[in-house]
């Protein structure tokens, strides 16, 4: 009897192939895409200047942000020790996905990818809070009344890999098949 429900597998090759390589790779283009997406906008972009793409919709934008995610703390009274923080907690967060993708990354499936992802992510927003204090946002969009605030291209790898980590969660677990 066929089950309607998709059940992905993990790629394994013969002989035990390692996958770590590839999921390096991966974490290691999304710092690059990110680092390079960060220097044309700053290089394109006044600070708080913004390039419309979308009218009312989408904007490419250059904002520095001091803060966390959604720019929180950014307007703290102590903002060296929100830095601080946030980098000592980048740098613990960094640390445990390696942890978690190098025992995952011998097989290639939907969570060594996601931790992949948001490896590289993770690594690209912790570069830019030591080398400038900082996190370049400039992806701005808005629907209808509703304005998302601005992220980049290693908040777009965190939240896909996350994403894709639920997925994984939430999916149902294969069920034996008699026969």
């Amino acid at each position: 009897m066929s089950d309607s429900v998709h059940h992905y597998e993990p790629i394994q090759s013969e002989g035990g192939r390692n996958w770590r390589p590839l999921l390096v790779l991966i974490s290691l283009l999304v710092v690059g895409l990110d680092r390079l997406s960060k220097l044309w906008v700053v290089h394109h972009v006044n600070p708080g200047g913004a390039i419309t793409v979308v009218p009312r919709a989408f904007r490419i934008t250059h904002v520095m942000n001091t803060g966390a995610a959604f720019s929180l703390f950014s307007e703290s009274a102590s903002p060296e020790l929100v830095r601080n923080s946030l980098i000592g907690f980048s740098i613990f967060a960094v640390l445990v996905v390696l942890v978690l993708l190098w025992r995952v990354g011998r097989t290639l499936t939907i969570t060594s990818v996601a931790l992949a992802l948001i490896l590289g992510g993770a690594i690209g927003n912790m570069y830019d809070r030591i080398r400038y204090g900082y996190v370049v946002d400039f992806l701005e969009v808005h629907i209808i009344h509703y304005h998302w605030p601005d992220f980049n291209v290693a908040d777009s790898c965190i939240v896909i890999g996350a994403l894709l980590l639920m997925l994984e969660i939430f999916r149902p677990a294969k069920k034996d098949v008699e026969l």
